[in-house]
């Protein structure tokens, strides 16, 4: 049964509802009677794409990762800018989404 609470919140939305369903469901049922679950996690949603674009750039400034790389080597470019984002994903997987 596919959860009516989760459409449109995001990525991050949707995977911080599924830790709070398995971690804190009476945090989930105390919103819903509230009803501002959904809007808790469309923020929660856009906390966590706000801070992706922000550790991004903060950590591809401070690795050297510029346009000049991406002029002279697209691939490494790509792997490095890759490897940034798997990187600022899993930080905010643990500090914001799964805490």
């Amino acid at each position: 049964m596919k959860d009516t609470y989760t459409g449109g919140v995001g990525i991050w939305g949707q995977r911080h509802y599924i830790y709070l369903k398995e971690n804190k469901p009476s945090m989930i049922g105390a919103m819903r009677l509230k009803g501002n679950l959904k809007s808790y996690l469309r923020e929660v949603n856009d906390q966590a794409e706000e801070m992706l674009f922000q550790l991004v750039n903060q950590m591809a400034k401070k690795e050297g990762i510029d346009e000049a790389l991406k002029k002279r080597d697209q691939l490494g470019w790509v792997q490095k800018m890759n490897s940034i984002r798997n990187r600022a994903e899993e930080i905010i997987l643990h500090s914001l989404i799964m805490p």
